[in-house]
């Protein structure tokens, strides 16, 4: 059987940019090492300003415009190997469902997956599920896995934020046709009484200010 030839300088430089493109500049040392990129040609790129090295296996290629919610890809990123998604307060922002009330950026992982360090998590606010998300549950925006909509205002009415909050959200989610009533029950058909009932709130008073 013939090897795969070797991708040219230009070849490799070409994909990485394609890769990072789509993920605000950034891009980890497996994703590098995937296009034929050495360890030791990250390191000869960083010292030749071609590469920023952002953190330890986590980089940024240089002269990339930045995006709008890079922080947040950044943050996905690092912890995609991980099984993350995008949830919560963040997610409700990049629905734009509501301004995130929070400093830190929200994800979700498997509890399995969870980091064992907090060190490694500053500035990012892990939550952990028992069960993996469904495909239904997911869903991809500005080059990142997030929670459906559906799922998004189940797990923030969950948490137990200010009710208003909830009930806005679900009211912009129905008016823009992001989510269905239908959808939004059946996410929270399996949570807390609590929960039930305040989407069944929010779903109500929609409805009578549409």
């Amino acid at each position: 059987m013939a090897e795969s030839p070797v991708p040219s300088r230009a070849e490799k430089r070409q994909r990485l940019l394609e890769l990072a493109a789509g993920q605000a500049g950034y891009f980890t040392a497996s994703q590098a090492r995937g296009l034929g990129y050495s360890p030791r040609s990250l390191v000869h790129h960083v010292a030749a300003g071609h590469f920023e090295r952002v953190s330890r296996g986590f980089y940024r290629l240089v002269g990339v415009p930045a995006e709008p919610h890079e922080d947040v890809i950044a943050a996905w990123l690092r912890f995609a190997p991980r099984r993350a998604v995008v949830s919560h307060d963040t997610a409700l922002a990049l629905y734009d469902l509501a301004p995130s009330r929070s400093h830190e950026i929200h994800l979700m992982v498997p509890r399995e997956h969870r980091p064992r360090s907090s060190q490694s998590v500053r500035g990012v606010k892990l939550h952990t599920t028992v069960l993996p998300l469904r495909r239904d549950e997911m869903a991809r925006r500005f080059g990142v896995e997030i929670t459906s909509p559906a799922r998004t205002l189940a797990d923030v009415a969950d948490i137990g934020v200010d009710p208003s909050v909830v009930i806005e959200a679900t009211a912009r989610a129905l008016a823009i046709g992001l989510v269905t009533a239908g959808e939004l029950r059946e996410a929270v058909k399996n949570r807390s009484t609590r929960v039930r009932r305040l989407v069944d709130r929010a779903i109500t008073e929609a409805g009578s200010h549409a």
